[in-house]
């Protein structure tokens, strides 16, 4: 019997458009540490659909078609966030493969420490490390 998820899938995955799938997925391995686990191409050769894990996480990535405009051309920005085991050496990591950081990391209100970093197309990358328990209300956010 299906389950749903599939098997090995957390129940919300990012999905990520890319011009340039292949690139978005030897990028993302080299940069920011993430193991390619599943491609698909068309007839034509061009990756249409690709699956990167770290750790536990999974990104989807995907070829959006003709029409489509990437952040860098005027499109809708996207973000993921991703913890991280020491947010410092990731993001000497990603400097040093050539990610544009555009934030330092820098320890947050609510317990975490957190740089960003932008892909070749403009997407947004966040690395975390959490570094301390802090209740919710003390950094002025509420829970459900």
């Amino acid at each position: 019997m299906a389950t749903n998820p599939p098997e090995g899938l957390p129940r919300i995955v990012p999905y990520l458009l890319y011009e340039d799938v292949a690139g978005a997925l030897e990028f993302v391995a080299r940069a920011f540490g993430f193991r390619e686990v599943l491609r698909y191409a068309d007839p034509n050769g061009t990756v249409t659909h690709a699956e990167a894990r770290y750790e536990d996480g999974v990104v989807m990535m995907g070829h959006p078609g003709p029409d489509f405009r990437s952040a860098r051309r005027g499109g809708g920005p996207q973000q993921v966030f991703v913890y991280v085991d020491e947010v410092d050496g990731h993001c000497a990591r990603a400097r040093g493969a050539g990610a544009p950081i555009v934030r330092e990391p820098e320890n947050q209100p609510y317990g975490d420490r957190v740089y960003a970093a932008e892909d070749p197309e403009g997407n947004r990358w966040s690395f975390g490390e959490h570094v301390d328990d802090v209740p919710a209300e003390s950094w002025g956010a509420t829970t459900a």
